[in-house]
């Protein structure tokens, strides 16, 4: 399977110019590419084809108006053609149920705080012998390794931040490490108040993250109103959000990787329940269901269950796991949320209702687990995969980073 190894790097006051400029050249590169399919599709011309772009950019190197675009490695903007063919399939995709529906391409603007650049083999760079990243036309830039990748990369993509930070997103072919087999197994309740509940009874507080850097986000996002529109202090001050913004989205990726390490290496199989984050985000509790992460957290389960040759099965959202007995299986009705403990009127038994509903998501994946934990018989869950393409109203910008780093 593929895996992505994010790096930070930090390129000089030369090189930050040199990769500004290929941010500038892919991003024009993918801009005319997509400006001449509409234009094709305006006037009712059949969809030109990709072969036919990368003769048309070959050409435009030689006119006075783009010969800037040779100051830049030519595999860089060959890639910028490829998202654009990338966004294109997922929307077709899409259209015809393949896939669920994202948005058509829409144009790049030089004005987004997020940029990036792909670079493929037949660019020629390497990593050299003192353990810097050496692009074409670029240079040797210093990058912090926190970690040795485990097979020869790929492709390597730069990508600077809404923060202004840099980072360096290898993908790499790596095999299966199977852990040792395990008879645990758990079902996994997510929360707001805890953020997981385990049918084992464990119960793991959220930490909030966004809640509790809220004051130090106000004051910063206070002096950037206060900043004239066009400054350099304003630009400055709209640094100093992004990064309190990074620090925060930081700490959460963070928890989400070692508490989902930690589930996937104590367990062989693991239940979770497919929520409705969209929907639930429309509520009254948006801001800490965001906080939360819950989506974020159950993709790392998902492909790091892949990883390492463990189960993991998702239930249905309707699946009434707070509604039945887990000790009888009867049918109890709807409960207000306030309402934490409740007695089954069938069988007397005193439930806790986070930890019900835990092992409940676990029957309803076809998981013979109880509150002790038992054996079960497991089935098989598909890698998560990376997707190109623009989501329906989706924000211009992103301080996201590309790709998620791995454990």
């Amino acid at each position: 399977m593929q895996l992505r190894y994010s790096f930070r790097v930090y390129p000089s006051a030369g090189q930050r110019i040199a990769l500004a400029r290929a941010f500038g050249c892919a991003r024009v590169v993918f801009n005319d590419a997509l400006r001449a399919r509409e234009t094709a599709r305006a006037a009712g011309l059949p969809f030109i084809p990709s072969g036919e772009l990368s003769r048309q950019l070959t050409a435009s190197k030689k006119t006075p108006g783009r010969a800037w675009l040779a100051e830049v490695s030519s595999v860089v903007l060959q890639q910028s053609l490829r998202d654009l063919d990338a966004a294109y399939k997922n929307f077709f995709d899409g259209l015809t149920g393949k896939r669920p529906k994202v948005g058509p391409p829409r144009f790049k603007s030089k004005r987004d705080t997020r940029q990036s650049v792909r670079f493929t083999a037949n660019a020629g760079w390497k990593i050299t012998t003192s353990g810097k990243l050496r692009l074409p036309k670029v240079g040797d830039l210093a990058v912090r390794w926190s970690r040795t990748l485990p097979s020869t990369p790929s492709t390597v993509t730069v990508v600077k931040d809404s923060a202004g930070r840099y980072f360096a997103s290898f993908v790499v072919e790596t095999t299966p490490e199977a852990l040792p087999e395990t008879h645990n197994i758990v079902g996994i309740d997510l929360g707001l108040t805890h953020f997981v509940i385990l049918s084992d009874g464990t119960k793991i507080d959220s930490p909030r993250f966004l809640r509790r850097a809220e004051k130090k986000l106000k004051k910063a996002q206070q002096d950037l109103c206060r900043k004239a529109k066009g400054s350099k202090n304003r630009a400055k001050a709209r640094i100093k959000v992004a990064r309190a913004h990074a620090r925060t989205a930081d700490a959460r990726r963070e928890f989400h990787h070692q508490l989902s390490t930690k589930i996937i290496r104590e367990n062989q199989a693991v239940a979770v329940e497919d929520l409705t984050v969209k929907g639930l985000a429309r509520t009254r509790v948006a801001k800490s269901v965001h906080d939360a992460g819950w989506s974020a957290f159950t993709t790392m389960l998902e492909y790091k269950a892949a990883r390492y040759g463990r189960t993991l099965v998702r239930i249905g959202r309707f699946e009434p796991t707070s509604q039945v007995c887990s000790q009888c299986d009867v049918k109890d009705g709807p409960k207000p949320l306030h309402i934490r403990t409740w007695t089954c009127g069938a069988c007397g038994a005193v439930l806790d209702r986070d930890i019900n509903a835990a092992v409940n998501i676990a029957k309803a994946a076809g998981l013979a687990v109880s509150a002790c934990g038992a054996r079960v018989r497991p089935g098989l869950v598909p890698a998560q995969r990376g997707e190109t393409g623009t989501h329906p109203k989706a924000s211009r910008a992103s301080g996201s980073q590309a790709g998620i780093s791995l454990l």
